[in-house]
Order: structure tokens, then C-alpha cells, then sequence
């Protein structure tokens, strides 16, 4: 068994710095941080501990230094150009969340690490990741029900990215927020039908550049596909000063509902998550996975996986039958 799997880490912004912190956990000892590569000038990247820091146009460089490279760009723009392109090269793992895109995402990032005898496993993090399984569980065993997710209230680093990415916008921060009354009517079993805008709220906290058109940047908020368009949104424009002092914190959390029955009995079951940090915990489940990619690769494994794919039980450095004494 190798001794220590060697991790990279592609892009330093908030999921970058929650890998980071993940990979020196003690529990993780069996990892080793070989590399950062940022598109920002590698002096200006600090890290926690004594780690090469690498321009991203340099990464072809560690092919034979490096066995997993985690992935931390954003979904918007970062990872359907460097997913493809670094699968090439490394077993890849990271946390693609554009759900309505991610078939076409897995079907070109599957080619990339197949040609490559890689493994890439995509879209890791809660949703889609944790939450998808726990709906998945959910559904096989209750076949006859409906299934509801909500998310936060909490800061969505996908779709603060995605408005960070708007030209005029300087910073932002997007809480995602349950609508109350449709989470009522979820556990109390009534099995509505409810539409993206009926489950949630999007309120957006933004930073405009200076001179920037405010009602041309609002607009594009509100109308951007796969983020904003099919909810309510409500877009607050605030000075740099007021972000950094009331939006700073980036909890999140959110909650699957499985409503279904068993013959004459209502079934209810509930998956749910209370984050203090969102890139931190997303960071601790890429990791994991990165494990997983390695194990996977190692056994002749290679092309695109999700995380129906993968066993729990190469998740972690345990042993399995430690797992089964301690958790079974």
C-alpha cells in the first residue's frame, strides 16, 4: 500500500483554503500536500504550512509528482474548461455543482480521464454529493413518495461565484433561503408540488465596481440560467466595508425530505446538515473522494464517476473491518 497519497490542490479562493485545512487533519495522515497552483502571483498565496505554490499554466510539470489533483475553481467558468483539461493528466476530483448541467459535464470529463487511464470523480461536495445520496437512499427505499430538498439559509458558494463573475460586480455573497411554509407542508406529509420559486429565496448582498451600471448588473443577476432565473431574487447593493463587516461567515446547511408510504403507513425520512462553514466542510468531503480517486485508479479503474459510484468503505484511512466493528 502506497504510503502517502500525494494531493495537489487547483485554486486557492475559499474551497482551496477548506481542502487545505482538511488534508492536515490528523485523520487524513495517509495524504500529503504536494502542490497549490493558483492563477495569482504564487508569492502572494500563503500557506498553513511549508507547501509549493505553482502558476496554474505549470501544472503539466507534476505529472509523475502528484496522484490526485483536487479541483477548487468555480462551476460557472473555472471547471468546464479545467475539469477536461487537467483529467488529462491527473485522477481529479472536485465539486461541479450546476445540476442541470452535470450530465454533460460527466459525459466530458469521462472522456478526458478514459483516454488518460484516470479517474475523475465529479460533483463532490453536499449537493450535489452527500444530499444526492441521501435521496437516492431515500427513494430505494421508499419507491412511492416524493422527495423534497431545501437548502440554508446559507451562503452558496456556487452561486456567490456566479455573480461574482458578472462584469461590474466586485464582490458578493448569495444566501440561499428556505421558504418556511413549503417546509411546513413537506413534513407534515401533505406531498405538495412545488416549483423551484414556491421552495426558495435567493438574496443577494452585492459589492458593484465603481461606475458600474447597477440596473444592468441587478438584471443579469436576476436572468442568469441555472442560478437565478427560476427563483425569486433579491439583489442589495452594499459598500466593501459592510460585506466585510455583516456577510463575512459562510454558513450554510440544508435538509432532504423523503414523503412516501408503505402500504397504509406515511414514511417520513430526513437528511440534514448544520454548517458553520460551507468551503470547509465541502473541503473535507473532496478529500475523502480524493481518496477514493486514488483507490479507484489503483485498481484499474479509470473514466468519470460520481459518488453513486463509489464504495464508503475507500472513503476513509480505516480499515473496513474496523468500519464494520465500530459502525455496523
Amino acid at each position: 500500500m502506497k504510503e502517502k497519497i500525494r494531493v495537489a490542490i487547483c485554486g486557492y479562493g475559499h474551497l482551496g483554503q477548506g481542502v487545505e485545512k482538511a488534508l492536515f487533519n490528523p485523520a487524513n495522515r495517509d495524504m500529503e500536500l504536494v502542490a497549490i497552483f493558483t492563477r495569482r502571483n504564487p508569492l502572494s498565496i500563503k500557506p498553513v504550512a511549508p507547501v509549493e505554490v505553482v502558476y496554474f499554466n505549470e501544472i503539466g510539470q507534476y505529472k509523475d509528482k502528484i496522484d490526485v489533483v483536487i479541483l477548487c475553481g468555480g462551476s460557472a467558468k473555472d471547471l468546464p474548461k479545467q475539469g477536461p483539461m487537467i483529467a488529462r493528466m491527473f485522477n481529479t476530483v472536485d465539486s461541479f455543482d450546476t445540476h442541470a448541467r452535470i450530465p454533460e459535464y460527466l459525459e466530458k470529463m469521462h472522456d478526458a480521464s478514459f483516454c488518460a487511464g484516470k479517474v475523475s470523480i465529479i460533483s463532490v461536495g453536499w449537493d450535489p454529493g452527500m444530499f444526492s445520496l441521501a435521496r437516492a437512499y431515500a427513494e430505494a427505499i421508499l419507491p412511492t413518495g416524493n422527495t423534497y430538498t431545501f437548502w440554508g439559509k446559507g451562503v452558496s458558494q456556487g452561486h456567490s461565484d456566479a455573480i461574482r463573475r458578472v462584469d461590474g460586480v466586485k464582490d458578493a455573497k448569495q444566501y440561499t433561503i428556505p421558504i418556511e411554509s413549503a417546509v411546513e407542508d413537506v413534513r407534515a406529509g401533505k406531498n405538495p408540488e412545488l416549483t423551484a420559486r414556491q421552495k426558495h429565496l435567493r438574496d443577494c448582498y452585492v459589492v458593484a465596481e465603481e461606475g458600474a451600471d447597477l440596473d444592468r448588473i441587478e438584471k443579469e443577476i436576476k436572468e442568469m440560467p441555472n442560478y437565478f432565473a427560476d427563483y425569486d431574487t433579491i439583489v442589495h447593493f452594499i459598500s466593501e466595508e459592510e460585506l466585510q463587516k455583516n456577510h463575512s461567515a459562510m454558513p450554510h446547511g440544508g435538509f432532504v425530505i423523503r414523503s412516501g408510504d408503505t402500504g397504509n403507513h406515511k414514511q417520513i425520512v430526513e437528511y440534514s446538515l448544520n454548517l458553520e462553514s460551507n468551503p470547509e466542510f465541502t473541503g473535507s468531503i473532496l478529500v475523502a473522494y480524493a481518496r477514493a480517486a486514488f483507490y479507484l485508479n489503483e485498481r484499474g479503474e479509470f473514466g468519470a464517476k460520481t459518488v453513486f459510484d463509489v464504495p464508503v468503505s475507500l472513503l476513509t484511512s480505516e480499515f473496513t473491518e474496523n468500519l464494520v466493528r465500530r459502525l455496523l
